[in-house]
Order: C-alpha cells, then structure tokens, then sequence
C-alpha cells in the first residue's frame, strides 16, 4: 500500500476543484499495480486520484501527467472518460505527481464472459465495447488536440524497441521465446502506417459500464495511451480471445462456448471493428500483431516483476505478473511461428 498523510491533500482539493468541501477520507483500490490509484470520498462526492508511485521507476512509465492529458482531450470530444478535474505537478501535497477525476458508478466486469447475465445482454455490450474502440481510432488527433501525443510513424519499430529495452532492464532470468521475439519482430513489421489515438490496454476490465444499460460509460487506465497504429490497439484487445487461463487478470475467452454464451466470435469482433472504422479488406498480418501483443503484455509484466525485484512492488498481484511472462512469451512465438 501507498499511504500519505490526507492532510494536504483536503486542503489542495479545497483550492483546485470546484464545489469539493471535506472532510476528506482516503482509501486505495485494490490492484493498480502500475499507478496507484484511490478512492477519495467527502460530503460533495466521490472522486478518484490517480498518483505516481515512489520509488525507483522506469523511464518513461507512469506518465500521469499524460493520463491527464489524454482523458482532458477526449472528455472535450464527448468519448465516454471520468471526467477530469485536476493534474497536480507538485511533489509536496501526496509525495507524487497525481491528477483528480470523478468517480463512475457502473459496473467492471472481470470474467469477460460475463456470468449471470443472458446471451443478449453479452451481445449488446460487446458491441458497444466494439463502437467504443472504432469511436476511438475514428478520431481525427489533431483536432481534438493531441496531434502532438506521440511520434507519427515507425510505430511497431518504436514500441518493440521500448518493451525489448523494458524487458531487458527488468529481467529476472532468461525466456528463449522472448529472446526469440526480440529479434523477429523487427525483421517482421507490416508495412503500413496507419496512425490514430491508441488507449494501450483495452480490454472490458478497464471500461465502467452503466449500472443497468449494456453501454460503456468510462474507459479507465490510460497510462499507457500514445499515437500509434489503431491495429496494434485493436489487436491487443482481441488477445480476450486468444488467452487462455494463466493466473493473472481477466479470465480469457479461449475455449468458451461463444455462441451460446451470446459473445460474438473472433471474427465476427473483427469484421464488426473494420466496418467501423472503413477497414473493407480485414486486417491482414494477424500473426504478427498477434506475436507483438504477447510480447509487449509480457514485457509490461516483466516490468511489474522488476519492481518486485528492486522492492518498489510486493504485491501477490505483482508476484503472479512476473510468473505469467513465460507463458505469454510462449503464446508470442506460437504466433510468430505460423506468420513464418
């Protein structure tokens, strides 16, 4: 846990968000391994706050200032965010930077097939996660005011890059099959460059959903949104597909009964995605965005391992991620393999 005195923090929101008045009490979620994240609660509301955590960081990584920035720009453009109040650069208040927004009332779903609900249901809220997702990369950067959120081009070559150097600064022992990626997956980049706002881990865990309507009203957990390319975004959320049970986050969709279960197929996902977003061809080199995801998931979760390592995480969650980064990068090259 990350605690900080509550003190200073009651009298900033006093001063920087409109219509707070304490008493202000503090509790943190449960999981938010990479930013932790809190519950702040007083007699105008419910808020969250989202902070740096202490400590030794990799460069780069918890870019709160950016989560910030991000959900700003889309709350302006009416995509469904929390909306935000304020981002607070000084270190004094919790000991971190951090930024404040509302709290959603609605529903997170952690097993994606979504037990106790009926198949219609399950319909009708996967395709509207599947609008929101297509909502996103419709979006035209600049003129919601993020043209300048990261580099255009080079995408795939830039984030193997990042998530190899990642991989490396935190390893814990030797993977062959990440090895293996490593080299492959620069030699193998599709050639296409496409661009768009990205979230970076979209997944139905990270999206509130009306309390009693199948609709998604928040996407959470931004940290790690840039421009990048709208497949590798897409792609990484199709992974609910494709994973199988290893011990960490949502339970995967592999080997459930999709059609009784009322959750559309993989490529029925898929051909609902390019319809949205005037892809008439498909998505061609599924392998590869396939072989790239596990690697990257593997390599964030390498990161989540190292800090265990240098004592800046110690969670059984943190634990668990670390464990998971060999069956992910085993997954990776499977993939690799048949687009070889």
């Amino acid at each position: 846990m990350h605690r900080f005195d509550p003190a200073p923090l009651e009298d900033y929101m006093l001063s920087h968000v409109e219509g707070f008045h304490g008493p202000l009490t503090v509790r943190q979620f449960r999981g938010g391994q990479s930013n932790p994240t809190y519950l702040l609660e007083s007699p105008s509301g419910k808020y969250v706050m989202r902070r740096k955590p202490p400590g030794k960081l990799l460069k780069s990584a918890h870019a709160v200032d950016r989560e910030f920035r991000v959900i700003s720009a889309l709350y302006a453009a009416d995509f469904p965010v929390p909306r935000p109040f304020v981002f607070c650069s000084d270190e004094e208040v919790v000991g971190t930077i951090f930024f404040i927004m509302e709290f959603v009332e609605g529903r997170i779903f952690w097993d994606l097939h979504l037990p106790d609900m009926d198949p219609d249901e399950r319909t009708a809220i996967y395709d509207n996660a599947n609008q929101t997702i297509a909502d996103l990369h419709n979006f035209d950067a600049g003129k919601i005011g993020l043209g300048d959120y990261g580099k255009p081009g080079n995408y795939f070559a830039r984030q193997v890059s990042r998530w190899t150097k990642q991989y490396v600064a935190s390893a814990t022992g030797n993977i062959d099959e990440m090895e293996k990626l490593m080299a492959w997956l620069p030699e193998n980049i599709p050639d296409d460059e496409s661009s768009s706002v990205v979230h970076g881990d979209f997944r139905l865990d990270n999206m509130i959903v009306h309390p009693t309507e199948p609709r998604v009203i928040a996407v959470l957990d931004w940290e790690l949104s840039t421009i990048g390319h709208p497949l590798g975004d897409f792609t990484y959320h199709l992974m609910s597909w494709q994973m199988p049970e290893i011990g960490i986050g949502s339970t995967g969709l592999a080997g459930k009964d999709l059609a009784a279960l009322g959750i559309p197929s993989e490529e029925d996902y898929v051909a609902s995605y390019c319809r949205r977003t005037g892809r008439s061809g498909g998505i061609a080199h599924r392998e590869f965005y396939a072989a790239y995801n596990f690697f990257r998931l593997a390599g964030i979760l390498q990161g989540i391992a190292g800090r265990v390592r240098d004592g800046t995480a110690a969670s059984v969650h943190a634990e668990r991620a670390g464990q998971a980064v060999q069956p992910l990068a085993k997954l990776g090259w499977r993939f690799a393999e048949k687009a070889s």
